[in-house]
């Protein structure tokens, strides 16, 4: 895929005001600090694009940037999620499960998860919470070029060996990438590529 135009369309914390386009959606999302600002200007070429909408407290918001004109990338604020009751959810935390619980153009989440750190609880739960409600998702590994291939294939290793473990019948589609080196750059695209063609071919939207 070659990205020719990306457009920061709107911020705000109600899904109801999300863009009324039914064009696909792509959610990127992740731990504070696992560098998803840096992979979304990498994946679309635009420097800054992440950071252009903002105005201080837009990363605790829901952003939508409209891509070539036919799909949305969608960069929603890093959690520090738990599996907490309604009652004691703070409010980001309920509009992050508002969007995957409630969004129609939702078609995949990337969850983002540095490559670094061995497998982390807080990452797992996010795995799970998508699994039970039954949201599509691939996990994106960032920070490739900061660890030595063995312990990439070693992480990885122990979140499927986590997720088995947990009654996943097989780890989720994943991509390793370095937002220094553009490493996965073309295969995360490519993957969106592919579904939406599906989903144009299908007219599902």
């Amino acid at each position: 895929m070659k990205i020719n135009s990306a457009e920061f369309i709107i911020s705000n914390s109600d899904v109801s005001k999300c863009p009324k386009d039914p064009l696909p959606e792509y959610a990127f999302i992740g731990r504070s600090n696992v560098g998803k600002s840096s992979l979304i200007n990498m994946l679309t070429n635009h420097k800054n694009l992440a950071k252009t909408s903002g105005k201080p407290g837009k990363t605790q918001l829901i952003n939508h940037f409209k891509i070539n004109s036919n799909w949305f990338l969608v960069d929603l604020p890093g959690y520090g999620y738990a599996r907490v009751s309604k009652k004691t959810k703070e409010v980001f935390q309920k509009f992050i499960t508002d969007y995957f619980e409630k969004r129609e153009q939702l078609v995949c989440a990337f969850v983002l998860i540095d490559i670094r750190l061995e497998a982390q609880k807080i990452d797992l739960e996010f795995i799970n919470y998508l699994g039970e409600i039954e949201v599509p998702f691939c996990i994106i590994f960032t920070k490739a070029d900061k660890v030595s291939k063995t312990k990439i294939d070693s992480h990885i290793a122990a979140y499927r060996k986590a997720l088995l473990a947990n009654n996943w019948e097989e780890m989720p589609q994943h991509f390793v990438t370095s937002s220094l080196e553009s490493t996965g750059r073309d295969q995360v695209l490519s993957f969106i590529d592919d579904v939406n063609d599906e989903m144009f071919k299908g007219n599902t939207l």
